[in-house]
C-alpha cells in the first residue's frame, strides 16, 4: 500500500484484528455484488470506502425515482442511467483505489459460473428467490462462499453459505436448500412495489452484509456460518438461529439431486 492508502485506511490497520495484513487481504479480494439496489446499495458503499480490491456488480436494471428511497448508491442525477453505471461511478468517487467490474445483464444458469467463478466470495442482495437460488447453487458448484441477505417490509434475514467446505467437527456445512427447502410458490411474497418497504431497512441489512463479507477475508469473529440472524424493524429485536446440514436436502445432501445449474435454465 502506499502512503495515501495507509491513511486512508489507518482506522483499520490500527484494529489488532485487521492489521496491515487484514487491510492487504482486502485489497486482494474480489468480491461480487449480485444486484446494485436496496441491499447492493450500501453493500457497495462499504466494500469500496473499506478498499476491496475488486468490486463486482451485476444488475441489468436501470435507476427509477422510486428506487431513491432507499438505493442510496444512485442520485436524482442518474435517473435512467444503469444501475451498475451509476454505482460504478460512485464506488469511483469514495476510493479511486478499488477496480469496479460491471456485469450489466441478468444472472442465469447459461452465464452464472462464469461470472461467479472469477471472485472470490459472492454477496447476494437480489430481489426475487429465482436468483437466490441460482445463486446459491452455483456459488456451491463454484466452491465459493456467499453472503445472502433478504429484505421484507419491516424485516430482514442474513447468513452465510459455505456449502462447499466443512465444518470443524467434519460435518457438511448446510447449504441455502438446507435452510430454505424450496422457494414459496408464486404469488406467495408479495413484491416490493405491492407490499412497501421501510427505505432505511435494506441499509441496516446492507451494511451488516458489508461487515460479513469484510469479516469473512480477514478472518475475525464468529461468522454467520449455520446461523441466521432475524432482524425484526417493528419491533427492533435482532435474533439469531442456528440451522445445520440437512442429508436429505437435494444439492449437497446423502443422495443429491441437483448436479448442475440446468434446474434453473
Amino acid at each position: 500500500m502506499d502512503p495515501e492508502e495507509i491513511e486512508r485506511y489507518a482506522r483499520h490497520i490500527v484494529l489488532r484484528e485487521v492489521g496491515g495484513p487484514g487491510q492487504a487481504k482486502l485489497k486482494r479480494a474480489r468480491v461480487l455484488a449480485i444486484g446494485a439496489g436496496g441491499l447492493g446499495a450500501p453493500l457497495l458503499l462499504y466494500l469500496a470506502a473499506a478498499g476491496i480490491g475488486t468490486l463486482g456488480v451485476i444488475d441489468d436494471d436501470t435507476v427509477s425515482l422510486s428506487n431513491l428511497q432507499r438505493q442510496v448508491i444512485h442520485g436524482t442525477p442518474e435517473l435512467n442511467s444503469r444501475k451498475v453505471d451509476s454505482a460504478a461511478s460512485a464506488i469511483g468517487k469514495i476510493n479511486p483505489h478499488v477496480n469496479v467490474v460491471t456485469h450489466a445483464t441478468r444472472l442465469t444458469a447459461l452465464n452464472a459460473m462464469e461470472i461467479v467463478g472469477g471472485y472470490d466470495i459472492v454477496a447476494d442482495g437480489s430481489d426475487n428467490f429465482a436468483t437466490r437460488y441460482l445463486v446459491a447453487d452455483a456459488c456451491y458448484f463454484a466452491k465459493k462462499p456467499l453472503v445472502t441477505a433478504a429484505v421484507g417490509t419491516f424485516d430482514g434475514t442474513l447468513t452465510t453459505i459455505r456449502a462447499h467446505e466443512r465444518a470443524a467437527g467434519g460435518s457438511p456445512n448446510p447449504s441455502y436448500r438446507c435452510l430454505f427447502a424450496e422457494p414459496p410458490p408464486p404469488g406467495a411474497v408479495p413484491a416490493c412495489s405491492e407490499a412497501g418497504i421501510l427505505g432505511a431497512l435494506p441499509g441496516i441489512l446492507g451494511s451488516m452484509m458489508a461487515l460479513e463479507v469484510i469479516r469473512e477475508i480477514v478472518g475475525f469473529g464468529e461468522g454467520l456460518v449455520g446461523r441466521l440472524l432475524m432482524v425484526d424493524a417493528l419491533a427492533m429485536r435482532f435474533e439469531t438461529v442456528t440451522y445445520g446440514w440437512d442429508p436429505a436436502n437435494p444439492l449437497s445432501g446423502e443422495t443429491p439431486t441437483i448436479h448442475d445449474l440446468s434446474i434453473h435454465a
